[in-house]
Parts: structure tokens; C-alpha cells; sequence
């Protein structure tokens, strides 16, 4: 059994326990909460397990550390704190751990990620022997295995769209979606995650890491944007009220050209509420949706809804799955083309809860 240690329990932290809890090469050793009303509250709690697991949440991460767990999930924001969440897996990695994570966008594509991010990381690699896989869904396997995985499926690819469309109402990080991204401000104010070039920062590198799957190369990346305005206040369950007038729906594409023409696409389509920007593409469930489109011979559709705690939608699989292939790995830092994908091995009809 490895030991497995989550930090942080968010919207993927408590995904995570329970995803570690279903593994049968995995053990649950320690769950680090940043929150002191969380610290000694059981893991099984604090996942949604409905029994105790017996690991009691503390916040005390240098003791986890000193105990040389084997593997870290690090469900910690790195959103609004991508400093903070570089050193905390810098730290993990010295202790020797392999270590999975969603939280820094620029290593999804770690070969190409700025050496400001990723020497410190090949330093603590070199240091401690710990091994990094940075994942998730969109970016992830939203945007890469799996629409390069329905791409083999057609005869002739023109073109290859990944998008990502959804109900931020149902996103727990207020912060993010109201000052990141821009929901509930007037039009006039620039949201970071808006921002030129903050798109590409993002998602670029799952671009790159499709165009190298695939056997081309990109002959430039572009953006395009577009903002709606509330036409009515609307109050929403988990952040309140956004007001009329300002954001409440936003469409952006990260293009790839290859050969002149935008080959691989990748769009988010988001709202604050269903009202706003009724002509765009919308979920089936009215909360969100990943979907592939290959245009070619033949056509092909995907649409994948991944629903958990009702509106959740955090599918940390992928990640945990790769930790038992990553501990028999070489030390290093991996990307999802490095990564294979791996069925649910020991799982079929075990629940957790």
C-alpha cells in the first residue's frame, strides 16, 4: 500500500480523499486543511464518506513531511495563490513524494512550462527524488486524452474543438469567479483570467501537448473573446446576487493554427446564470459539461458530464490512478502524454460510502 497523503479540501481535496479511500494500491495517511475549524476533524468527514476513516485533518505540514509519505495529492488552490502553491509541492517533492495536482496551469505542459516554475520543481526533484504529474480536467483530460482518444476513432481530422461549458454558480472559490474571471463587474473591468495572453498561459500548453500527440506543429496560438451582460438581476444559491448590467456569461476560444487555419480549439462557454447569453451552447443538465467535437470523416461528438456531490463536478481519477504507475517511474517531472490512461483496476462495483 502507498502512503497518500491529500492536502487541502475543497471541491477537489474532498474528491480526492474519497478517490484515494477507493484505490487498492493506496492508504489515506494524512490530510493537511489550511482552515483551523477543520483541524481534528475526521477525513471521512471532511470527504462526504458519511463514516470515519480514521486520519484526523491537522495543519501542522512540515510533521506530514517529516514522515516521507509516498505520494501527495495537492488539491490546493493555486489560482489566486500559484506562488504559495509553487513552494508547497517544491516542499513535498524534497520529502520524496510523488505528487499530483491540478494547481499550477503552466506545468500541465511541463516541457514547455517558464524556468521560473519549472527549475525550482527539476531542483526539488533532483533533491528529494519525488516525481510531478500536473492534471486535471479542463486543462486535462478534457482537452487532452480524451479528444485525442476520439480522434483515432476518424478517418480524416479537419479539426478538433474541446469545449468546456458550464454554470459557475456551482464553483465553490467566490473569489475566482467574481475577480478572476469577472462575473457580477461592470464590463469596463479587466479580470486577470481575461486578461490577452492569460488564456495561453492556461490552456496553451494543452494545445501544444494535442499538436505533439497528433504529429504537427503550431504555427501560432490566438484568443478570441466575447462578454455578456446580465439583463437582469439574478440571485444564485452558493454566491448571492450578480447584478444587471454586469458579466454574466463569457466565451472565449484558445486557437491553435496549424497550416493557416484554427486546427485545434479549445472554448470555455460560462455563465453566472442560464438567463445570460441564451444563444450560446448550453449543458445538458443546465450545470455542466466537457465536450469533443472532431469535424471530419466521420463527424464526432462527445459530450462527458461528470456530476458528484450534485454539483460538483471535480473527477480526480485521472490523477490519483497515475499515482501507483508514477511510484515505479523514474524521479522526474511527467505530462499527460507521459502518463498513460488507466482503467478503474480494482474497482468495479466497490463503493467508498
Amino acid at each position: 500500500m502507498i502512503p497518500t497523503v491529500v492536502w487541502g479540501t475543497g471541491n477537489v481535496g474532498r474528491a480526492a480523499i474519497r478517490a484515494v479511500e477507493a484505490h487498492p494500491a493506496l492508504t489515506l495517511t494524512a490530510v493537511l486543511v489550511h482552515d483551523p475549524a477543520k483541524v481534528g476533524r475526521d477525513a471521512g468527514g471532511l470527504g462526504g464518506l458519511g463514516r470515519t476513516l480514521g486520519v484526523a485533518a491537522t495543519d501542522d505540514i512540515a510533521a506530514v513531511l517529516a514522515a516521507r509519505p509516498r505520494a501527495v495529492v495537492y488539491a490546493a488552490s493555486g489560482d489566486i495563490r500559484p506562488d504559495d502553491a509553487l513552494t508547497d509541492i517544491g516542499r513535498a517533492l524534497r520529502a520524496g513524494a510523488v505528487v499530483v495536482t491540478p494547481s499550477l496551469y503552466p506545468l500541465y505542459d511541463q516541457r514547455n512550462a517558464p524556468p521560473e516554475l519549472r527549475d525550482p520543481l527539476v531542483a526539488a526533484v533532483a533533491e528529494g527524488g519525488g516525481s510531478l504529474f500536473v492534471s486535471g480536467v479542463d486543462p486535462g483530460w478534457g482537452n487532452d486524452v480524451l479528444p485525442l482518444l476520439v480522434s483515432g476513432l476518424g478517418t480524416e481530422v479537419d479539426a478538433i474543438r474541446c469545449q468546456e461549458i458550464f454554470d459557475y454558480s456551482t464553483y465553490e472559490q467566490e473569489d475566482s469567479v467574481r475577480h478572476l474571471i469577472g462575473m457580477g463587474h461592470p464590463l469596463e473591468y479587466q479580470p486577470l483570467m481575461l486578461a490577452e495572453g492569460v488564456p495561453t498561459m492556461v490552456w496553451g500548453g494543452q494545445l501544444r501537448l494535442m499538436a505533439r500527440a497528433l504529429g504537427v506543429e503550431l504555427d501560432e496560438i490566438r484568443e478570441t473573446l466575447d462578454r455578456r451582460a446580465l439583463e437582469t438581476t439574478v440571485t444564485t444559491r452558493t454566491m448571492g446576487a450578480f447584478e444587471k448590467g454586469t458579466q454574466g456569461a463569457v466565451r472565449f476560444e484558445v486557437q491553435g493554427f496549424v497550416g493557416g487555419e484554427p486546427r485545434i480549439v479549445i472554448e470555455h462557454i460560462t455563465r453566472i446564470h442560464a438567463s445570460c447569453a441564451p444563444d450560446w451552447p448550453s449543458p445538458p443538465d443546465g450545470v455542466g459539461a466537457h465536450r469533443v467535437v472532431i469535424e471530419g470523416r466521420p463527424r464526432i461528438e462527445v459530450t462527458v458530464e461528470a456530476s458528484d456531490e450534485g454539483e460538483n463536478r471535480s473527477a480526480v481519477g485521472r490523477l490519483v490512478s497515475a499515482i501507483d504507475w508514477l511510484v515505479e517511474a523514474e524521479p522526474g517531472l511527467y505530462d499527460a502524454l507521459d502518463v498513460p490512461l488507466r482503467p478503474a483496476v480494482g474497482r468495479l462495483g466497490r463503493r467508498t460510502a
